[in-house]
């Protein structure tokens, strides 16, 4: 979609905000800024189920935030961009400063 107003590029910022807009996302990007995990890895760390992980980890890939390489019998996810988990870790230290 082309726009004469100019917020093209915020509608992608916008994509990728809602696509962090859950916790549970912000943490497993969180774990993935230290380096690539599988999703038992992410389940162990985070303390979430594993179907809920892969779920978020599914929204989180369409929208090209991570992405998943075979290793062995599983997928090891690692951000796509690193950009984001300074995003997320900003968002993070700018929610403790009200503390």
């Amino acid at each position: 979609m082309t726009s004469s107003n100019g917020y093209d590029a915020y509608e992608g910022a916008g994509d990728l905000l809602r696509a962090l807009a859950a916790p549970i996302r912000l943490a497993i990007v969180s774990e993935l800024a230290q380096g690539e995990r599988c999703v038992h890895e992410l389940v162990e760390k985070l303390g979430a189920a594993q179907p809920l992980v892969s779920q978020h980890l599914r929204v989180l890939r369409g929208a090209g935030v991570v992405r998943g390489s075979r290793r062995g019998r599983e997928i090891a996810y690692t951000l796509v961009d690193e950009h984001v988990a300074h995003i997320v870790a900003d968002a993070v230290s700018h929610a403790g400063e009200g503390s």
